[in-house]
């Protein structure tokens, strides 16, 4: 079953806000945030399906780079996407893909797949995101402070995506991600 184009858009942009929402959930961390961005990034993902779960991602990228206040502490502009979080943020597109490419196979749909799987994104996302730190601190700093510390949260993101995705599949039938 196909969705109306209409439909598809005004679900990405939703979920493009679901991102910025999430950003305001956070634990202050220094030097980058703990927040709930990538649970709606790989919610995105796990719903919008392939070309419309990585749009909803660059929709939200776009908004923060052009000023709006859509990050973390209500940060928006060009500067998050070269200080401590732009590893992060490249990040969040990479990681939506591989949700898609998840639940194109079906994995979401196998509780101990789907946890994997999405574990394993949280894990692109974190890594690529210490990577860029490690060009500040070093890498075992950056380890230290933007990897570690996010592994429990990634764990329980990535189980409440799979619930979300779930709940939102057992509300609204029609919202299975449209296959490329």
């Amino acid at each position: 079953m196909r969705r109306h184009p209409a439909v598809t858009l005004g679900l990405a942009l939703a979920f493009a806000g679901l991102m910025a929402l999430s950003a305001r959930l956070d634990i202050p961390m220094h030097p980058v945030p703990m927040t709930m961005q990538s649970w709606a990034v790989l919610l995105a993902g796990a719903v919008l399906g392939a070309r419309w779960g990585v749009a909803a991602v660059l929709v939200y990228l776009a908004a923060a780079a052009i000023g709006l206040p859509v990050l973390s502490d209500g940060a928006g502009g060009l500067s998050p996407f070269t200080g401590p979080t732009a590893g992060y943020l490249v990040a969040f597109p990479i990681a939506a893909g591989l949700t898609v490419a998840a639940a194109s196979r079906g994995l979401l749909d196998r509780p101990v797949a789907g946890l994997a799987v999405l574990f394993v994104a949280h894990l692109v996302l974190l890594g690529l995101g210490a990577a860029w730190l490690a060009r500040a601190m070093g890498l075992e700093a950056a380890l230290a402070a933007g990897f570690t510390p996010f592994l429990i949260g990634a764990a329980v993101k990535s189980a409440l995506v799979l619930a979300s995705r779930w709940g939102l599949m057992k509300l609204w039938p029609g919202l299975r991600p449209v296959r490329p």
